[in-house]
């Protein structure tokens, strides 16, 4: 059974991700079979969008799969994350500079790399199961494949706060935030999505489009009930910063940001912060991916993703022992290390072949 599927029906180029035992997560040569598949439909007068979508109710794309990065870099072979990263960022430039509409169908888990072949698309669809998230930095990275400009767009301080504790979004929480842009009820997708392939008119999403219940679960805070605290006290210029402000105002928020912060790699985080930083001075997806690589080509031999990827995959006892011993002791030293430009190493992208 092929792991993905790129085919051109009626009007429309689709995508379908077919690996739902293992939650959609991206192969390397599932990007690669994207890529070509969008390359030919770009000046292809017969495909006006494109539609994603994947099989399976738990995960449109839970993130790209990691157990072969692993396995090369632990022992000592890191070329092969290097090549993964750079050939997926690569894509996700596309995606996003892609000049006809992207229509991308999220229900379940949509998380890092799942993000990246989605959340930069035009038309970003959620239903009631969608789970949304940047969890990156429980595994030892930083929000990569082009998140880092999503978190940077997203409304007051939300960016920091999404990037550094991993929040899974609901689905009003993911438009609140700029992650996706329409809800509709899964059970309607599949007439949905035959009619765009008939017609290719893209705007039948928003005639569909319904507004989101707020907490379809009834469980945990939104991020809209919490943006004024997270505008209060994620607005320093480093990590650092942001826990002295909250040690000043002991709340039940600031209680659970910690025991979010407790989970993931203080050098993750306190890169995190300084990338979406950089990344709104500029807005542009270009610095978003560069600065992003700057990180991940440096994780395995200089960062805490072995280890990350050891707690949380391979021995599943959810007990890191990160490099740093908490958020106080990552110096602004640590992190310029880690963000240095790459030199000849460093992400090249064809900017004018990618503009739409």
């Amino acid at each position: 059974m092929s792991e993905i599927r790129c085919r051109i029906e009626g009007r429309a180029g689709r995508i379908t991700l077919n690996r739902p035992a293992a939650l959609n997560a991206l192969t390397h040569s599932m990007l690669s079979t994207i890529e070509r598949a969008i390359d030919s439909w770009r000046d292809d007068d017969d495909v006006d969008l494109v539609v994603i979508d994947a099989e399976g109710e738990r995960a449109f794309c839970a993130g790209g799969d990691i157990q072969r990065m692993y396995d090369t870099a632990i022992l000592g072979d890191y070329e092969y994350g290097r090549r993964f990263w750079r050939d997926e960022y690569r894509l996700n430039a596309k995606i996003f500079s892609f000049p006809k509409p992207w229509a991308a169908f999220m229900q379940g888990f949509t998380m890092g790399g799942g993000v990246g072949v989605s959340c930069h698309g035009s038309h970003r669809v959620v239903c009631d199961s969608s789970t949304i998230a940047m969890p990156e930095c429980g595994i030892g990275l930083v929000p990569d494949v082009g998140g880092s400009l999503l978190l940077s767009r997203a409304l007051g301080r939300l960016g920091e706060y999404l990037g550094t504790t991993g929040f899974r979004m609901g689905p009003a929480d993911a438009i609140h935030a700029g992650f996706a842009d329409y809800y509709i009820p899964q059970r309607s997708w599949p007439e949905i999505i035959a009619e765009l392939a008939g017609t290719g008119d893209w705007t039948l999403i928003d005639r569909h489009a319904q507004s989101p219940p707020e907490s379809p679960d009834g469980t945990g805070p939104s991020l809209i009930s919490v943006q004024d605290r997270v505008d209060r006290h994620f607005g320093g210029e480093t990590i650092g910063d942001i826990l002295r402000s909250m040690d000043h105002a002991p709340s039940d928020f600031t209680a659970a940001t910690r025991k979010m912060f407790l989970r993931n790699s203080p050098l993750s985080m306190a890169c995190t912060v300084e990338i979406v930083h950089r990344v709104r001075e500029s807005d542009t997806i270009f610095r978003a991916l560069e600065e992003e690589s700057r990180f991940t080509f440096r994780s395995a031999r200089d960062g805490d993703f072995i280890e990350g990827i050891r707690a949380a995959v391979i021995d599943r006892d959810r007990n890191p022992k990160w490099r740093h011993s908490g958020l106080d002791s990552v110096s602004g030293l640590d992190v310029t290390r880690m963000l240095m430009p790459l030199g000849d190493d460093g992400l090249k992208l064809d900017r004018e072949a990618l503009a739409p």
